[in-house]
C-alpha cells in the first residue's frame, strides 16, 4: 500500500497506473525530516514512511480521500488529499 525510499520521490520511478500521493514537508521554507502517516477517510492508520533528507515522501494508495499527517520534531500537521485512480496527488506540508 505504501512505498518511499530514502532520498525522496523520483518521478521516473512512479509505477504506471498506480495511484500515488507524494510531497514534501517543510518548516520556514526549508525541508524537514521526520515521518509521514497516511490515514484513511475514517482516520484509521494505513501506513507510515520516513521523509528523505529533503523532506520528501511517497505513498501508493487506493483512490479516495486521505489524510496525510507529518510528524516532525516539535510539530505535526495534517493535509487532506483526494487521490484519483492512476493519478498523482502532490501534497505540500508546512509545519
Amino acid at each position: 500500500m505504501c512505498g518511499a525510499k530514502a532520498g525522496g520521490p523520483d518521478a521516473s520511478t512512479i509505477k504506471p497506473g498506480e495511484t500515488t500521493i507524494q510531497g514534501q514537508v517543510t518548516r520556514d521554507g526549508e525541508p524537514v525530516t521526520g515521518y509521514v502517516r497516511l490515514l484513511d477517510e475514517t482516520g484509521e492508520f494505513t501506513a507510515e514512511v520516513p521523509t528523505s533528507a529533503t523532506g520528501q515522501f511517497r505513498f501508493y494508495a487506493a483512490e479516495g480521500t486521505w489524510t496525510v499527517r507529518a510528524l516532525v520534531p516539535g510539530a505535526t500537521a495534517d493535509r487532506k488529499v483526494v487521490a484519483q485512480k492512476g493519478g498523482l496527488a502532490e501534497v505540500a506540508i508546512a509545519v
